[in-house]
């Protein structure tokens, strides 16, 4: 996308950037800000966007990426090195920070490349600087040489020693003179000029054997250098000049090696400046609720709970839509009634969503194609041109007839103003004819009912409006969808204390059809509202049927399982009594005398029908019972590798086999028999119904946190609800749950889980030292 550069301050784009660049750790990470530019196709968005996606969700799995807080650019070094042919050893130091920084991050993002292959080509760009961090090793952190840096210069720093330790000696000796010991101002050795002296009292400067070398900071004593140490101090001299040479080659040496790789190194200043600016993005997500918006192929923009950047907690969300059913909006409303606001809030939306960047609205927004980006925003009147504010704007009108396609984005603030009423009127229905003829999308605002007129009666434009509440006169900032806004300046002017027989006049004045159309707009107007009103209402009364019918049902199916309940505990007496009676029956027949023995059977007979009778019967209630149990929750009989259930019973498992008419159930550690008559296919055949509750012992070696960040929902919730299980069982009265911040997806699903386990009783973010929006800490009821 090509955002033109009057568009680019209309918009305010570059205070936008300037409030990320806060964000950023280093001049590196601004620098390379203010250099992107937007991507300049679907596919280069793509590939932006799937880079970043993949940089969060390897630090929330892996951790934060390698930074050191030292660095600096290292393009100005580059060309001072070419200037001047050499660099200072605080200076290399500066490169050697960011080659080693550079050679930690190549080896984390080739390791990341291998779970995210978006950053394989990020990992190229950080060359292999092996040998130069190696020669480059000579220097200490303050940029001086170390001895061994090479063997010349520890020859020189070795005969320093020695000519050093026998200028100590020797002034040692001076100290102990009788004879000039009591001229010193005090018995100290210094280095002044690159030669050692003695601090002598100014009245004895005349008498002490030596070269004057000069005055004291305070003025009552002078240097002198003494003459027993002139050939050790010119041997001194003669040692720290070869010491510079020497230094001054090896300066020159390791900025020649660097130098042969220059573009090299650019190259790492401008991938270290890439994963800083990712840092500061990734930050700027987590804290105010940016989101990456999905692209899509389509010329569409849909932005949800849009916010401004600039107005930061005062932001009223707005949903700005254009290219589904309309591609045209027109805008209109009282003046400080938000449309501005509204208009430059989706041109700045659109711009950071092509250049790769979070947008602060709401996740399930898209960006479409977009090839440019228009915008004609506020007063352009210039003094030293000359220019109206009217001519101003058709000046850069102009400007956009001639570069607009049907692949821009047109953004116009105040159509038809600063002129004539009519004429400007009838140049905005002309603009407009045009661009919807070009096929771009376009959002423009007018106060002229003419525009209202067209936009309502023209195919492929949409109207809103800016809501205005009456009661209080003032505007709530709302965008409202299909209906154009009254500008309601008399009101205004009213509350601003306009004098009743001015606004009187001014109604007067009024022509009859603008009269008309106004009224007719507050007629609308108060419809919608209404209609809103109407259907907050319906909403409300949905909510509690909808209620009321999820509680009838709970009710009736505890009734039902209550009477099953009931009804199987009868039926199960009933068997009992029958056994017992039969039981009892057969002992009186085998106690009878012969003679009895065939009247007797006779009645054990009818009463053996009777009771037989009576189980027929409870064999069909539970049939019934089981089947429709069966008819509500399962379709068919079951099959083994199915989820069943035993009706009434509260007992699920997996059929894992069928034996005649019987079937075996495998419910947790439990194997049972039961009829397969009594079995119901489980409406949840997903195998997450909670098991069988039976006391066992609490698991050992249950850790106090679960690590879950990186994975997906479909990895991370079934170890999440299997961990807080656990957990609970083995006693914690709190964990932790480690999602990592990423998108917050897995984060709300962590959330959402807790919310709906009976044993949880609450939960909540990490606090500072907790790892914050990255750590769910969770509490278990007591």
């Amino acid at each position: 996308m090509w955002c033109e550069p009057h568009t680019y301050q209309a918009l305010e784009i570059d205070k936008i950037l300037r409030i990320l660049a806060a964000g950023c750790r280093s001049p590196l990470g601004q620098e390379t800000l203010h250099k992107l530019t937007p991507a300049g196709d679907g596919t280069a968005l793509a590939r932006r966007v799937g880079r970043f996606r993949a940089y969060l969700q390897a630090r929330d799995r892996q951790g934060e990426y390698p930074w050191d807080g030292r660095l600096r650019p290292l393009s100005p070094l580059a060309e001072e090195a070419r200037r001047a042919g050499w660099l200072t050893g605080e200076e290399l130091v500066t490169v050697r920070i960011a080659l080693l920084l550079a050679k930690r991050l190549r080896q984390r993002l080739r390791t990341d490349g291998e779970t995210w292959p978006e950053l394989k080509d990020l990992a190229r760009t950080f060359h292999d600087w092996d040998e130069e961090v190696a020669a480059l090793e000579v220097l200490d952190e303050d940029g001086r040489f170390y001895d061994h840096a090479s063997p010349e210069l520890k020859r020189i720093r070795q005969k320093q020693f020695t000519v050093r330790d026998a200028i100590k000696r020797r002034s040692q000796q001076l100290f102990q003179d009788s004879g000039t010991a009591s001229m010193l101002q005090e018995r100290v050795l210094s280095l002044r000029n690159g030669r050692f002296c003695v601090l002598v009292r100014m009245d004895a400067a005349g008498g002490y054997p030596g070269l004057v070398l000069e005055k004291s900071s305070s003025g009552n004593s002078i240097y002198v250098e003494p003459q027993i140490l002139l050939p050790l101090n010119n041997q001194w001299a003669v040692l720290l000049e070869e010491e510079r040479e020497e230094e001054s080659r090896l300066l020159r040496a390791l900025t020649g090696l660097i130098l042969k790789r220059e573009k090299a190194l650019l190259d790492t200043e401008e991938s270290l400046g890439l994963l800083d600016l990712y840092y500061a993005l990734g930050e700027r997500m987590d804290r105010d609720r940016w989101t990456l918006p999905e692209w899509t192929p389509k010329k569409t923009l849909d932005f949800r709970q849009a916010r401004h950047p600039l107005l930061g907690d005062r932001a009223v969300p707005l949903d700005l839509l254009c290219g589904e059913g309309y591609r045209m909006l027109v805008i209109t409303g009282p003046n400080t009634g938000g449309k501005t606001v509204a208009l430059k809030t989706l041109g700045v939306c659109a711009y950071l969503a092509w250049m790769g960047f979070p947008v602060p609205c709401r996740e399930d927004s898209r960006v479409g194609e977009v090839g440019e980006l228009f915008a004609d925003i506020g007063d352009e009147q210039s003094i030293e041109q000359n220019l109206s504010t009217f001519s101003a704007h058709v000046h850069h009108l102009v400007a956009i007839l001639k570069s607009a396609t049907e692949r821009s984005l047109v953004l116009l603030d105040e159509l038809g103003a600063g002129t004539d009423p009519d004429e400007g009127s009838a140049l905005g229905i002309a603009l407009l004819e045009h661009f919807r003829k070009l096929g771009c999308l376009l959002w423009a605002t007018t106060h002229h009912n003419p525009i209202k007129h067209f936009a309502l009666a023209t195919s492929g434009v949409e109207t809103a409006s800016m809501e205005f509440d009456l009661s209080t006169l003032s505007p709530t900032y709302r965008l409202r969808l299909g209906i154009p806004g009254k500008s309601n300046a008399l009101l205004i002017a009213r509350k601003l204390g306009m004098p009743g027989g001015v606004l009187r006049r001014a109604r007067e004045a009024m022509e009859g059809q603008h009269a008309d159309f106004e009224a007719l707009l507050g007629e609308l107007e108060e419809k919608r509202r209404r209609l809103e009103r109407e259907m907050e209402t319906l909403e409300a009364k949905t909510r509690e049927a909808e209620r009321l019918r999820r509680d009838f049902e709970t009710r009736n199916k505890e009734i039902q399982e209550k009477k099953d309940k009931l009804l199987e505990q009868a039926d199960h007496k009933a068997s009992r009594i029958i056994r017992e009676a039969e039981e009892g029956a057969k002992a009186l027949l085998r106690n009878l005398r012969e003679a009895e023995l065939a009247k007797a059977h006779q009645e054990y007979q009818r009463k053996k029908h009777h009771f037989d009778r009576l189980e027929d019967r409870r064999e069909e209630r539970e049939v019934r019972r089981v089947n429709r149990l069966a008819a509500e929750g399962s379709t068919g009989e079951p099959q083994v590798g199915d989820r069943v259930e035993i009706p009434g019973s509260g007992l699920r498992g997996d059929l894992v086999a069928l034996e005649g008419g019987d079937a075996l159930v495998q419910s947790g550690p439990m194997r049972v028999r039961v009829p397969l008559k009594r079995l119901k296919r489980s409406a949840d055949q997903q195998r997450n119904d909670p098991p069988p509750r039976i006391q066992v012992s609490a698991p050992r070696g249950v850790s106090s946190s679960l690590m879950v960040r990186g994975m997906t929902v479909d990895e991370a919730m079934p170890l999440v609800e299997q961990y807080l299980d656990q957990a609970y069982r083995a006693g914690y009265g709190e964990v932790s749950v480690i999602h990592g911040r990423g998108e917050g997806i897995l984060r709300r699903e962590v959330q959402e889980l807790c919310k709906r386990t009976p044993f949880v009783e609450s939960h909540r973010l990490g606090g500072p030292g907790e790892g914050g929006y990255g750590v769910t800490i969770v509490r278990f009821a007591s």
